[in-house]
């Protein structure tokens, strides 16, 4: 269980921030310098460089992504030229891939920092430049929103690579693009004309992943914790039934991928703050106010409670909390995590993911509340782990920045150095813009600059 550091500020991390931001330049440009990217988006490092793998080229966003978010902490311009540039090389096929559920982190890490920045003033403000970002929001939220599989009471939710009976928890996060067009005012046009609310839709998918990938404890299995996350729900697609739970990255589908397990805080606490933003004649369409902040706190608090429960002291998880050799290494909630072990790997990417979950929820509840001044310190707990060795990579010639993530443990992906039983010591690309993103959203709070949001700049 993480042990909760109850007096910890994020002032007090600015040492660790300034020296954070030095190291995550310098790999950044070695990215630059050494990659080639000729043979696909950069996913994980591999004796550390980064290396590729052929599945999809979700990660391409979080590459270019990283320098704009490089540019938002320190001011520096070459930064964002990187970003931008490479935004408009790269990434117009990620904004009408109708063929995965990406799209929240390829082109919302691209197109939306870039706009956010624009509306900051951080970048100068250019009509055509800033249409041109609003463009690619609006048709990449279109582009999710059509891989979509209807259930017999009248929701649904956006289908994974996997197929139409296929849902991720990780495309919680990926709803952003459905969200963001729609605040932008774009109109997604299906057969015959017909208009599809992309909020609603998106609450849709959001109320879906509650109900089918998050448990309540209330008895629904045999393994029913409450805060476990199903990586992927399985459903008939003749009749809309839910047959199964599944993992395809994770141990099993009654057991927790903490990756998994952190997209669900983080999405679902960022999906909190948006609502506070919107109408209630616009969330009528979904159910309401009550109906829909309802399922989505409870899916927050639980995931948050269990993340914080089954997480050593020092805020870093395993790779799966039922990892089959975890009972080997005796009470290892009752110590840091071991990156170096005989038996299971750890999963930094989770914990910087999960951090900003945790802190995202905690500011949602308000600092003086019990529960959300849990919820922030143990982000920022999680966070001081990660800014630090082990974790924060400071070799020269390793171009990863976030050390010990894991990518797929069931298929084996990862590497295993010479004389060692397990994957350690890499980095991979989700991580390290994760890692980044959180050290940007702690760095706006300590210095008291406008709170980040995915949608600042398209609904303030």
């Amino acid at each position: 269980m993480i042990t909760i550091d109850p007096t910890l500020k994020a002032r007090d991390l600015e040492s660790q921030l300034q020296n954070f931001w030095n190291v995550s330049g310098r790999k950044i440009q070695l990215i630059e310098q050494e990659y080639d990217t000729s043979k696909g988006s950069p996913v994980f490092t591999w004796a550390g460089k980064y290396t590729t793998r052929g599945w999809t080229e979700w990660t391409q966003g979080f590459q270019y992504g990283a320098a704009i978010l490089q540019f938002d902490a320190t001011g520096d311009e070459q930064f964002l030229d990187l970003g931008r540039r490479q935004t408009v090389q790269f990434m117009a096929p990620h904004v009408s891939h109708f063929g995965v559920h990406d799209h929240g982190f390829n082109n919302v890490s691209t197109y939306g920092n870039l706009h956010r920045l624009m509306h900051e003033g951080k970048i100068e403000r250019n009509e055509w430049e800033r249409h041109f970002y609003e463009l690619a929001l609006k048709v990449s939220g279109a582009a999710q929103a059509r891989r979509f599989t209807r259930l017999p009471d009248g929701g649904g939710y956006i289908y994974s690579f996997n197929g139409p009976h296929s849902l991720f928890v990780d495309t919680i996060r990926s709803c952003r693009a459905l969200m963001v067009s729609y605040l932008l005012g774009h109109a997604y046009m299906d057969e015959g004309d017909k208009e599809i609310n992309l909020l609603q839709r998106a609450i849709q998918h959001a109320l879906a992943t509650a109900r089918y990938s998050v448990f309540y404890g209330e008895g629904r299995d045999s393994y029913d914790l409450r805060g476990r996350v199903a990586h992927e729900s399985v459903f008939n697609t003749n009749d809309g039934a839910f047959r199964c739970p599944n993992s395809q990255q994770g141990y099993t589908g009654f057991s927790t991928w903490t990756r998994g397990l952190a997209w669900a805080m983080c999405g679902f606490a960022e999906e909190l703050e948006l609502l506070q933003k919107l109408s209630d004649e616009e969330l009528a369409v979904a159910g309401g106010r009550s109906a829909v902040t309802e399922v989505f706190l409870k899916a927050a608090q639980a995931t948050c409670d269990f993340y914080i429960e089954q997480t050593p002291v020092c805020g870093v998880p395993y790779w799966d909390t039922g990892a089959p050799n975890l009972h080997r290494m005796g009470n290892y909630l009752d110590r840091p995590a071991e990156p170096d072990n005989d038996w299971e790997p750890v999963d930094s990417s989770a914990a910087a993911i999960g951090a900003q979950g945790l802190l995202r929820l905690g500011k949602y509840l308000g600092l003086q509340s019990e529960a959300g001044k849990r919820y922030w310190q143990a982000g920022l707990t999680t966070a001081r782990t990660l800014l630090s060795a082990p974790y924060l990579s400071e070799d020269p010639q390793h171009q990863g920045l976030l050390l010990h993530s894991i990518y797929h443990q069931p298929n084996g992906w990862d590497y295993v150095p010479p004389g060692k039983k397990i994957a350690q010591g890499e980095a991979c690309m989700w991580g390290d813009y994760h890692v980044r993103e959180l050290a940007l959203y702690i760095q706006r709070e300590a210095k008291g600059e406008p709170y980040y949001t995915f949608f600042s700049g398209v609904r303030s």
